[in-house]
This record gives C-alpha cells, sequence and structure tokens, in this order.
C-alpha cells in the first residue's frame, strides 16, 4: 500500500490546481493514530474558502487508496506563509503563466498600517519582462493579484506574498 503521505500529497489544490497541496506548503503532517489516518493543513489564510475542499478531497483520495478513517485537523499555528511552496511549486506557477511570490515580508512586532500599495517588483511569467504593473490588488481569489506586463502586454495574476 502507498504510503498515507504519498496519497495527501498528490491531492491538488481548488484555486490552484497546477499545485498539489504539498507543492503550496499547507500539508503539514501526514500520521497513522490508532488505526487511522490524521492529516494537518494550514489555511493559506484565516477564512480560507478552500479549507472545506482540501478536507474533503483529501479524505476522498485517503479512503479511495484503501485507508479506512482519515481524520483532517487544521493547524493555525505557524501561520502559512508563501515562503512554503516549494521551489517545484514555484515553477509549476510559473509555468501556468501565474507569477510566483517573492521573499515574504519579515516582522516582528506590531504590523505597522500603510495606506499607500505595496510597491514590488514582479517579472512576467510570459516575457520575464520586470516592467510590470498592478491592476487590481485581488484576482480569482483573494491571495492573487492581477497585473500587466506593460513589454509584451499580457495581463496574468500573480501569488502575493504573505
Amino acid at each position: 500500500m502507498v504510503t498515507a503521505y504519498a496519497v495527501a500529497a498528490t491531492v491538488t489544490d481548488p484555486e490552484l490546481p497546477m499545485l498539489t497541496l504539498a507543492d503550496l506548503g499547507v500539508l503539514r503532517e501526514v500520521s497513522e493514530e490508532d488505526g487511522r489516518v490524521v492529516v494537518a493543513i494550514t489555511p493559506t489564510y484565516t477564512g480560507c474558502p478552500a479549507m472545506d475542499t482540501m478536507r474533503d478531497d483529501l479524505v476522498h483520495a485517503l479512503t479511495g487508496a484503501g485507508y479506512g478513517e482519515v481524520e483532517v485537523r487544521t493547524v493555525l499555528q505557524p501561520a502559512w506563509s508563501t515562503d512554503w511552496i516549494t521551489e517545484d511549486g514555484k515553477r509549476k506557477l510559473a509555468e501556468a503563466g501565474i507569477a510566483p511570490p517573492g521573499a515574504a515580508p519579515r516582522r516582528t512586532g506590531p504590523i505597522p498600517l500603510t495606506l499607500s500599495p505595496a510597491v514590488s517588483s514582479v517579472r512576467c511569467p510570459n516575457c520575464g519582462s520586470a516592467d510590470t504593473e498592478e491592476q487590481s490588488r485581488f484576482s480569482a481569489t483573494a491571495c492573487k493579484a492581477l497585473r500587466r506586463c506593460r513589454f509584451c502586454l499580457e495581463p496574468f495574476e500573480h501569488v502575493k506574498e504573505i
């Protein structure tokens, strides 16, 4: 029988289907306790609407692979960061035309409130130009922004650094 982790690691993200939950870094732990599989996942942000689908997909994959009882736990600490996306996951995002995130900002203490938009340099996943602009802070999901390349003029999504 394939290990429970190997099965869980094949489950794809419902919002970014080119990534597995392992690529995205939300699959935290898979263990077997008292004859059941226990999976720990972390949401990309509080209130992430994909969590129910992730949970259902994990249970379906694991029971389909022959594991009887499956429990999926939500782990909130530490909070997920885009730094948890694997290098393979970042490559898959770029291949799908989505700009992967850069390094997440490092902060300690209170997070300052800024009223001006964040300034970041994001390369176009289509042509590689750094001459891009943000069109909308939110795209199809809250964790992505909509950008446009000023060189090739193509729109693209960018996974925001958090």
